[in-house]
């Protein structure tokens, strides 16, 4: 017994043993697995001849108007309302357009734009491309601006895109540092206003701006500029400008072209913008989910990134419109409750059925308040119902007399006969004085009734 307890022991040493040597090799691959992930790719949502057919009509714009409409298409409801806005106040532009709609609820971006009706006339053309434009720029940041590059070299190479009294354009050599740019392109055109505090929206045909399309299949998106502001511009070929538009601070953003990205002016964004202060370390701009309006986005990975950012209490709050000029508006309503003795209503369905349980319970006298006698007669007439569907369920019953009282039907005088011929005798009577006057009158004759005085004798009349 001894002896193949000894050799079951040793034989579970030996296989243990075994197992460790051969598990040992393993250890790197099983901590490899075990490492952190990498992020993942951005999911390409959209290929590039997509990307340059959306991207035609505002890739010529300069470069701080064309970040804010990168920004603003992000939220295409928001720019719906603006567009609707602007219809309504089309003299408003400029900075003093921006500080009308300070009290607006749409994203500081979208608020920009208002100070040019002239892009917001452009963009309320198409929604479904802003829409597309904006899933782009959030899903594959990078490939926009690749694309917007691209659009550039091509109408510059057609003789399309050159400095004048309107813009300045420039080309600038990538810097070593900069994520590696296509082969075909080594150099960052950048555009700006010739005045820093004029710009001018120029207006083109994008099918004849950028020289030959290079996807005859998928024509880019053209939207004809607006009569009132290019008035008498035939748009052949190049560019047209309109009307300068003045501003100070409307445009607080720029186009980052090394990092792919838009750099914000911390103080002119605060100087218009006093409803919503940065400070110096938000100079990168981020998308607020909380300015979507319920547009859903387009790809998975946005989805996720910005789809579930309403993780604090403060933000849920915010999301539901939870905001402090309503809290006092409440407050106020539970005073005037107060005042008038009207009792508050349940914010809880445990607070609702404590009322109930203190209603039932207290007093007659106790219970004058207003509203306090709801949840009983709420409890009675659920009482009645409830009696009356059990009457509907029950067979009918047969009325009982009470105890001490005769049953009213056909043998009730039969204990009594005498006076069963006395009620006989009086009804049969009470039948035939009824009759006997009608059937008189039936016979002609006249009927006399006898009166309770004495006629007096009168002469020449009748006895």
């Amino acid at each position: 017994m001894r002896i193949s307890l000894l050799y079951a022991v040793s034989a579970a040493l030996l296989l243990n043993g075994f197992s460790c040597l051969a598990q040992t090799p393993e250890a790197p691959a099983n901590a490899a697995a075990t490492a952190p992930l990498t992020t993942p790719a951005k999911e390409a949502v959209f290929t590039q001849e997509q990307l340059d057919q959306m991207l035609a009509p505002v890739a010529l714009y300069p470069d701080p108007l064309l970040a804010q409409v990168l920004m603003a298409s992000t939220y295409p409801g928001e720019i719906a309302e603006a567009v609707t806005w602007s219809k309504a106040h089309p003299d408003a532009k400029g900075d003093e357009a921006v500080k009308q709609v300070a009290n607006q609820t749409w994203d500081p971006s979208v608020q920009a734009l208002v100070a040019f009706p002239q892009v917001l006339a452009t963009l309320g053309q198409g929604p479904v491309w802003v829409q597309r434009l904006g899933d782009a720029f959030l899903a594959q940041p990078d490939d926009v601006m690749d694309g917007v590059q691209r659009l550039r070299h091509q109408a510059q190479a057609a003789g399309n895109l050159q400095s004048n009294q309107y813009q300045n354009v420039t080309v600038q050599a990538a810097p070593a540092s900069a994520p590696a740019a296509p082969a075909s392109r080594s150099s960052t055109i950048v555009i700006e206003p010739a005045d820093p505090q004029v710009v001018y929206v120029p207006a083109y045909n994008p099918t004849t701006t950028y020289g030959t399309w290079a996807y005859p299949a998928s024509p880019p998106v053209y939207y004809p500029p607006p009569p009132a502001y290019y008035p008498g511009s035939a748009l052949v070929a190049g560019l047209a400008f309109g009307t300068g538009v003045a501003i100070v601070a409307s445009l607080w953003g720029d186009c980052d072209w090394n990092n792919h990205d838009i750099d914000i002016d911390v103080d002119r964004y605060n100087n218009l913008n006093r409803n919503t202060q940065i400070n110096n370390n938000q100079n990168k701009w981020q998308h607020n989910a909380m300015h979507r309006d319920g547009v859903p986005y387009r790809d998975s990975r946005s989805r996720e990134q910005y789809g579930r950012q309403l993780d604090g209490a403060q933000q849920r709050e915010a999301f539901r419109g939870d905001d402090a000029q309503r809290a006092r508006a409440r407050e106020n309503a539970r005073s005037a409750m107060d005042r008038h003795g009207i009792e508050r209503p349940a914010t809880s369905n445990r607070q609702a059925r404590e009322q109930v349980r203190q209603a039932e319970s207290a007093p007659s006298g106790n219970r004058l308040q207003a509203g306090a006698d709801r949840p009983k007669q709420g409890a009675q007439a659920n009482q009645r119902r409830q009696e009356s569907f059990q009457a509907r369920q029950e067979p009918p019953r047969r009325p009982t007399a009470s105890p001490g009282s005769a049953r009213n039907n056909a043998f009730a005088g039969a204990r009594a006969p005498a006076r069963s011929n006395d009620q006989a005798r009086r009804g049969q009577a009470s039948q035939a004085s009824a009759m006997r006057p009608n059937a008189a009158r039936a016979a002609g004759h006249q009927v006399s009734r006898p009166s309770s005085a004495p006629m007096r004798q009168r002469g020449g009349g009748r006895r």
